[in-house]
């Protein structure tokens, strides 16, 4: 229930959530802002209120070009989204953006023009990143400002999908074989990825206080990446936040086989990985590629152990639903489409069990 007055609550899924108008002429229209605790989320409200505040005071963007919109749009991210959000869409914006399209006025950007203009042989994952910020820089002017909108839409940028890797039987078999060998830490956090589909960021963030050995679960509270910094003597920084989404905060219980290994090397430091800091996501990439060449497997990805995951567990039997919610997605269409690959050995034994229609069982007429 919301405190009187103040227009917060504690929603179901634990987090407290804060609503604030954002225009309040012919309608209302409310902006929500998140966090772990009241007092958090009633700082963020002041913070947002105070903003909006400024900036319609201060600033009238009805005749301002893309840039100047841009940064205003910036500074409302930057006090209501993720702060690794606004290091990305800032980066998007200053590298890809700006040059090209800064001085225009919005009333000037068609998407002939946006096409024309963008940079060629960029990838398709850049591509959509820039429209998309692209349409929330316009769709602030519009909600903000009344500045009328204009949409924007990728509808030409098609690409083939890459092959998605997964370790096969033989080479899971060997992987394991090779980091039970000596085991130390940093191994283990390889089996806990293949036996739990844990993102990279989110293992090298994991601390001993996630892992509920009474319950044999582990939670999913926070993650790490590495960002462009705000500081002129840093380029980049180690950001700790949280998940990539609302639903990737999330418990998933540890397999029994698992639970004595983690005792064993459990120590009195904060993280699992890496005792007193998160462990450094692209050393811990080179760690994996290390250990597949030492156990004589292909070279791959460190989010092929996610993908394997997936596809094992419904290999198994499990249901779509369930993987679902231990990979934290928001639906299971992801999980399907982008996460289960059967393999060459699960198909062969679809095929083999036809065998029955036909009458033949091992090449004899029943």
């Amino acid at each position: 229930m919301a405190r009187r007055g103040e227009n917060i609550r504690k929603r179901n899924d634990g987090r407290w959530e804060g609503r604030y108008i954002i225009r309040s002429n012919e309608c209302k229209k409310y902006r929500s802002v998140y966090g772990h605790s009241y007092n958090e989320v009633r700082q963020k409200l002041i913070n947002c209120k105070n903003e909006m505040k400024q900036l319609m005071t201060e600033n009238d963007p009805s005749d301002s070009n893309i840039n100047e919109i841009s940064q205003l749009w910036l500074e409302n991210v930057k006090i209501t989204r993720k702060y690794s959000t606004y290091r990305k869409y800032a980066d998007i914006y200053n590298k890809h953006m700006k040059e090209a399209f800064g001085i225009l006025k919005v009333h000037e950007i068609t998407p002939e023009l946006v096409t024309k203009k963008l940079p060629k042989g960029l990838s398709l994952s850049l591509y959509k990143s820039i429209y998309c910020v692209f349409n929330q820089i316009l769709t602030y002017a519009n909600r903000y400002y009344d500045i009328p909108k204009v949409q924007l839409r990728a509808e030409n940028i098609r690409a083939t999908p890459k092959p998605v890797q997964t370790l096969n039987m033989a080479d899971q078999q060997k992987l394991c074989t090779y980091l039970f060998t000596e085991l130390d830490s940093c191994k283990l956090g390889i089996l806990i990825c293949l036996y739990t589909g844990l993102r990279l960021g989110e293992i090298c963030a994991l601390k001993w206080e996630d892992i509920d050995f009474q319950c044999r679960t582990i939670h999913i509270n926070r993650t790490v990446q590495r960002i462009q910094s705000d500081h002129g003597d840093k380029k980049t920084m180690l950001h700790e936040g949280p998940p990539k989404t609302p639903c990737s905060i999330r418990e998933i219980p540890i397999p029994e086989f698992l639970c004595p290994f983690l005792l064993e090397y459990k120590d009195d430091g904060v993280y699992v990985l890496n005792k007193v800091s998160p462990m450094e996501p692209r050393t811990y990439q080179y760690k994996f590629r290390s250990y597949l060449n030492k156990a004589l497997v292909q070279k791959s990805h460190f989010h092929t152990l996610r993908h394997t995951f997936a596809t094992n567990c419904i290999s198994n039997g499990a249901d779509v639903k369930s993987v679902s919610e231990m990979l934290g997605h928001s639906n299971v269409n992801i999980t399907l489409n982008k996460y289960v690959h059967p393999s060459m050995d699960t198909k062969r034994n679809i095929l083999d069990s036809l065998s029955s229609i036909s009458g033949q069982n091992n090449g004899h007429i029943i």
